[in-house]
């Protein structure tokens, strides 16, 4: 067998005078002309874990009112959903620049085991939701003797 190495070109690395040019470019609108917000379609940053209890699921939805999150669960598909809202200080304000994500979220998750429903406790603290969702107990089997 014949091994046949090639090199390959290392990335070009950015300059800082580069990095202005493409702000200057693309970072400011064209023509300094305000930007329109719109709504979109965005995905919280999740992190899901498991612990000898319960599931635990942490979201990340600051800005968020709890009156704008949903949690749904069907069968071992647990559901968040919500959405955040485009807040003006005034009518008249018009971006020229807005980074922050807003509009609506739907992050689905499949549980690996039952969970007690009843249980399912949420909570929202600094900007993060946490969702814990204790594991149902599975009693032991046992052996049933045959007489």
């Amino acid at each position: 067998m014949k091994l046949i190495t090639t090199k390959v070109a290392a990335p070009m690395a950015l300059t800082p005078d580069f990095d202005r040019f493409i702000d200057r470019v693309l970072g400011t609108p064209f023509f300094n002309v305000p930007m329109t917000p719109v709504e979109s379609v965005w995905v919280p940053a999740l992190d899901y874990s498991e612990t000898e209890k319960a599931y635990v699921c942490r979201l990340e939805v600051p800005g968020i009112p709890k009156e704008n999150l949903d949690l749904n669960l069907n069968g071992q598909v647990l559901t968040v959903s919500g959405h955040r809202e485009i807040k003006r200080e005034h009518e008249t304000e018009a971006f020229y620049v807005q980074e922050r994500q807003v509009g609506r979220f739907v992050r689905s998750i499949r549980l690996p085991g039952p969970v007690a429903e009843a249980k399912i406790e949420a909570t929202v603290n600094d900007g993060v939701m946490t969702i814990t969702l204790p594991k149902l107990e599975v009693t032991p089997k046992s052996r049933i003797m045959i007489k």
